[in-house]
């Protein structure tokens, strides 16, 4: 009964898995469609961005590679059977994901106020991006709460089968979504002018 139990889990895991790629695999397919979009829309004469890039978005990226280090750890953590080793690097992601979607918003406070570049505006290609980094933050919400989950799991007695597979997609997730910003701000760092 038992090993019926076991096998249910692993299938039922799996599927969870194969689910999972296939939401990073089609955001990523967002993202492609995001940037190509921008690239033929800014190929005609004056859409170009004509911006630079505000500080805050440099400080983001920096933050949210910090925070992937944390998962990481985290991960290792886990593996290693140290739970509260786990749950502090947990916690400092959490807090780590919240600073990168503070230093984002202060990003647009400074592109608007600061800069006179607003989301609607005559140049399209400018609110593109308000769009990338947008699109990032509601994927950002999802992955603060793929890791609060994760986190809430660590205070139960939930197996260890069930606590790496949890850490696993958080991970897969998480450094997904590290890697799209970093995409994004190289794209909109190498289209500024």
């Amino acid at each position: 009964m038992m090993a019926q139990t076991q096998q249910e889990d692993r299938l039922n895991l799996g599927a969870k898995k194969f689910n999972m790629w296939i939401f990073i695999f089609t955001s990523f397919m967002f993202f492609a469609a995001l940037t190509s979009g921008f690239i033929v829309y800014s190929g005609g004469k004056g859409h170009a961005l004509n911006v630079i890039m505000p500080h805050a978005f440099r400080y983001s990226t920096v933050i949210i590679i910090i925070s992937s280090l944390t998962l990481f750890l985290a991960s290792r953590a886990a593996k290693q059977l140290q739970f509260e080793k786990q749950r502090l690097f947990l916690w400092l992601t959490f807090f780590l994901g919240i600073a990168f979607f503070a230093t984002q918003i202060y990003a647009w406070y400074v592109l608007t106020y600061k800069m006179g570049i607003y989301f609607s505006n005559p140049n399209a290609s400018r609110t593109f991006i308000y769009v990338f980094s947008g699109m990032h933050l509601l994927h950002v919400i999802a992955a603060l709460l793929v890791v609060l989950s994760t986190i809430r799991s660590t205070y139960r007695n939930t197996p260890q089968v069930r606590n790496l597979f949890k850490m696993e997609m958080t991970s897969i997730f998480w450094h997904f979504l590290d890697i799209i910003w970093i995409y994004l701000y190289v794209f909109l760092l190498l289209n500024q002018n």
